[in-house]
């Protein structure tokens, strides 16, 4: 069983548990005071474990999957016996990672809640567009004619998702979004410096190029 998989199921089962159970849906979701006050930094991993709603749940668990086993895989082939190890470190200090600024701003916000594994998402699919910048990306239910470079994508979620953050309103932590896609790519240049003779930033770097190429 891939460690896709198994974190996929560990989050559908405690978010389903926590959809009726508020004693688990307060104990994990991310509170900032809870942690300035009360030390609880547990929470910056745990509420990637609970979801607002199905809806919620289903879509960041089908973007993990759907990119998810590409990264493991390519991890297991760049950093051999390392792989899965550091393919889940990525996820796991992710979820803490892409909360700092959002911890930073809101640390003493008594209505401030934030919650979901959208964060670790966009870190695994920003390792995935560092790996496979030239694949087509698109969205859900939009015909493959109108896919992208997994780059060309890349770049429009962040400004979309830093306009976003910049507007405010809503309900969606965009700023969680952006640091997780950021702290994907960086965690995923730095190991493969450290463990392995691949580098993908070159590579990746290469691929642009060449597809530049092609245009001028």
């Amino acid at each position: 069983m891939t460690i896709t998989l198994i974190i996929i199921i560990i989050t559908v089962v405690v978010s389903i548990a926590a959809f009726s159970n508020d004693k688990v849906y307060n104990d994990f979701i991310f509170d900032p005071p809870a942690v300035t006050y009360n030390k609880q930094w547990y929470r910056f991993l745990t509420c990637g474990l609970i979801h607002a709603d199905y809806g919620h749940l289903f879509f960041n668990m089908y973007a993990f999957y759907m990119f998810g086993d590409n990264v493991e895989e390519n991890f297991i082939r760049i950093f051999h016996e390392k792989g899965k190890l550091l393919y889940l470190l990525l996820y796991i200090t992710s979820l803490f990672a892409c909360l700092l600024p959002t911890y930073a701003k809101h640390k003493t916000d008594e209505y401030y809640r934030s919650l979901g594994a959208s964060g670790a998402v966009s870190a695994v699919i920003f390792a995935y567009i560092l790996l496979n910048p030239l694949q087509k990306i698109g969205l859900i239910f939009l015909p493959p004619s109108l896919s992208l470079p997994a780059f060309v994508f890349g770049l429009l979620y962040l400004v979309i998702s830093s306009w976003l953050d910049k507007r405010g309103g809503g309900n969606i932590n965009h700023s969680a979004h952006i640091f997780g896609a950021l702290y994907g790519i960086a965690f995923l240049i730095v190991v493969s410096y450290l463990f392995s003779d691949y580098h993908v930033l070159e590579e990746f770097i290469d691929k642009i190029r060449a597809f530049a190429s092609r245009f001028s």
